[in-house]
């Protein structure tokens, strides 16, 4: 193990971390006894204390338990945007035992459908406004409740903010067989079982897609979702329940999850919870309720740093900005640290490792770099071919051993067996990443050994949209490939070939896109060719045509 970095370790730390051998759960049984009356979450200025979060987290279990047979170990998905239901959601769901499968927001029901198949889940907790994706699997696959909440239950003050009018809308639950609007499944409540769950428990499966093009599910127990969510805040800030962290990155994502949810209930800390990024009601936010933690992705420094009125709001209770997911551009980290005085922390995390196994220390931050290897991690750089530790400057891939990693994909020994390599008797995550370490010990990135493309921090796997373009009556063939973008980083386009005789336009197409996948995954760009080149043994050479891509840039 390298341990160059120890150097730059943060100051007063420790580098290896002991965390609660409890499940998660707890973190928010204990928050709700230490602070009863503090905010827990700040919704459009309507307040939830840690008292009132836990009460409703206790009652939807009791639901789930006693209503809907929830028992140890069930899948249950978890379809919503950022909300005080999604916290609670989340919570009661491991509260009842049970291991919450986290799903996009924006995927439509084919998509949806291999969630629920795969992983099984017989209930589903939703918001109204996804319902109708969600819809059409009830009781015709294995998924047999669904308890659709509505997000203005929970607007209990009158506000100046911009409020999205999916969030105003008011209760339209459809009268369904398998389907109980949120507000009668709490008012219900029902006997709560002993909680069960230790550390090896299951406690969060958040899918992640692959070459082979359908989405795996990541198996976190509740002790690697802890050591993320304990760990964290010790990093960079104080863990001290006076923060405010302005939590704006979706909480189906591993970072969104751990930093600004998981997090702040470890700490007795304050979410101030923003469903949809908008640069106006962040600053805002930031300004009313002096935020102190962002974390964010690159997109969203940008714009917020691009408003014509970002004089008018008060940056200056802000301690920490981090993010991830895509370099921060260099000018606009210079634009911000004028700014706020502040340097943008990047890290580095995958799906598989529940957010962070890498960081910037505080005191010796590095722009466009991943960081170091937090507490208790290993990482390493290795020749993909041979598995021999390469030395410093040199490129290879990052691989990690870390107490966050995931067990493995679920129901998928190969692929489980394919990602692990053994070494110095240490079970490493193979990340397919490419990058070096410097002679500091800092890690940077330089490309891809997977197939992936990066568009704001959405990870696009591109066999998985090739499989879905397919099922246009039009297309023939078609390649996904990664396509520069200024304001994405990344955007996808579609090479394609069209069925003789076919006449559909790159609009028809893009139009039926939005119509089969979540948006971000809808190729912006598509250009038409008469053939896909091709191997000699018939595969399409995708490597070929991204590379003509890029050289025309």
């Amino acid at each position: 193990m390298n341990t160059l970095h120890y150097a730059h370790w943060p100051a007063g730390l420790p580098t290896h971390l002991t965390v609660p051998a409890t499940s998660v759960y707890v973190n928010l049984q204990i928050s709700a006894l230490r602070y009863p009356d503090k905010p827990a979450i700040i919704y459009y200025d309507s307040i939830l204390t840690y008292r009132q979060l836990h009460e409703a987290v206790l009652a939807l279990a009791g639901y789930l338990q006693e209503h809907c047979g929830v028992q140890r170990g069930d899948r249950v998905l978890l379809d919503m945007q950022n909300s005080p239901q999604w916290v609670i959601a989340y919570f009661a769901i491991l509260r009842a035992d049970a291991m919450v499968v986290p799903v996009n927001p924006m995927l439509m029901t084919e998509e949806l459908r291999h969630y629920v198949e795969d992983s099984g889940a017989k209930v589903a907790l939703a918001s109204q406004d996804v319902f109708a994706r969600l819809a059409p699997l009830v009781r015709t696959t294995g998924l047999v409740t669904a308890i659709v909440a509505t997000y203005s239950d929970y607007l209990t003050v009158a506000t100046d903010l911009k409020v999205p009018d999916f969030i105003t809308a008011a209760r339209d639950v459809p009268h369904a067989a398998g389907v109980i609007a949120w507000s009668e499944a709490l008012a219900e409540g029902g006997v709560l079982q002993e909680h069960l769950a230790q550390p090896d428990d299951l406690a969060c499966m958040p899918y992640t897609s692959g070459t082979t093009g359908k989405p795996k599910g990541c198996v976190h127990t509740h002790s690697s979702v802890m050591f993320t969510a304990a760990g964290a805040p010790h990093w960079a800030t104080s863990m001290v329940p006076d923060q405010v962290t302005l939590a704006v990155l979706p909480f189906f994502h591993v970072t969104g999850m751990q930093i600004s949810m998981n997090a702040v209930i470890v700490g007795g800390g304050t979410m101030v919870i923003l469903p949809r990024w908008d640069r106006d009601v962040a600053g805002q936010l930031i300004t009313r309720y002096q935020v102190t933690v962002w974390t964010n992705i690159p997109t969203m420094v940008i714009d917020l740093l691009s408003n014509p009125r970002l004089a008018d709001y008060d940056l200056s209770g802000l301690r920490r900005i981090s993010g991830g997911g895509a370099a921060m551009p260099a000018a606009i980290a210079q634009k911000l640290l004028d700014l706020t005085g502040l340097t943008f922390m990047e890290g580095y995390g995958l799906s598989e490792t529940m957010a962070s196994t890498h960081t910037n220390p505080p005191q010796r931050m590095k722009q466009q770099c991943l960081g170091i290897p937090i507490f208790n991690v290993d990482s390493r750089i290795i020749d993909p071919t041979t598995w021999l530790e390469l030395p410093q400057g040199e490129v290879g891939e990052i691989i990690i051993h870390g107490p966050q990693v995931m067990q493995g994909y679920w129901n998928d020994p190969q692929k489980t067996a394919d990602s692990f390599i053994d070494i110095d008797g240490k079970r490493f995550l193979r990340t397919g990443d490419l990058g070096y370490q410097d002679t500091e010990g800092f890690f940077f990135f330089t490309d891809r050994l997977k197939r992936m493309i990066n568009a704001s921090g959405y990870k696009v796997w591109p066999a998985e949209v090739e499989s879905m373009m397919y099922k246009h009556p039009a297309i023939e063939e078609c390649c996904i490939i990664a396509s520069r973008d200024a304001y994405r980083g990344e955007t996808v386009k579609a090479v394609v070939v069209r069925k003789p005789g076919a006449v559909a336009s790159a609009d028809d197409i893009m139009h039926w896109a939005h119509e089969t996948m979540a948006a971000y995954k809808v190729p912006k760009r598509i250009e038409f060719v008469t053939a896909l080149p091709k191997s000699a043994t018939g595969k399409v050479m995708w490597r070929a045509l991204q590379e003509k891509e890029l050289a025309q840039e």
